[in-house]
């Protein structure tokens, strides 16, 4: 389980390694690209596609597994110890896919706040405000309506009360 765990985190920050280094260069799909397709089929030169970069869910998973079966095979031939087991490639596998998601992410999250990094400032400003605001609502005193409120609750004179001895003897029992 230890050596699972270990794997599964070094894939994930394998597959962001990966999904970065395509985002900024993708020549070994383009060298691919150019090796399979006739020239009016090739990608433009413009294209950033890439083999993770790009590219929907089951192309990075076919593409990732890919990666690592020929990875295995070589690991086989040079070390003849079952090593790669099933759960260390599910491992591997999945934890490159997330790895690659992660890294799309940041760098979505990193273009947004770019581009709104203005507004966003704007809108913490407003935000403080309306705080700043709300917490001298609180800190105010009360309004004068419940002072009114309280001041005929004082003033209004109680009925005179009958003691006890009195009470008594409107039931008859003195």
């Amino acid at each position: 389980m230890t050596l699972e765990l270990i794997i599964f985190i070094a894939a994930v920050l394998f597959g962001a390694l990966l999904y970065w280094r395509e985002s900024h260069s993708n020549t070994l799909y383009r060298f691919f690209n150019k090796l399979m397709y006739s020239k009016e089929l090739q990608m433009k030169t413009s294209d950033k596609t890439g083999f993770l970069y790009q590219q929907k869910f089951i192309v990075r998973l076919v593409f990732i597994g890919f990666l690592f079966l020929i990875g295995i095979v070589i690991i086989r031939f040079l070390i003849p110890i079952d090593v790669a087991t099933i759960s260390i490639f599910a491992s591997m596998l999945v934890g490159t896919l997330l790895g690659t998601y992660l890294a799309g992410f940041i760098f979505k999250s990193s273009e947004v706040i770019d581009e709104k990094s203005e507004s966003v400032e704007d809108l913490v400003q407003d935000t403080i405000e309306k705080g700043k605001d709300f917490i001298e609502d609180l800190k105010a005193k009360k309004p004068p309506v419940i002072k009114e409120a309280k001041k005929e609750i004082k003033d209004t004179p109680k009925a005179e009360a009958k003691s006890a001895r009195e009470r008594l003897k409107d039931k008859g029992l003195l």
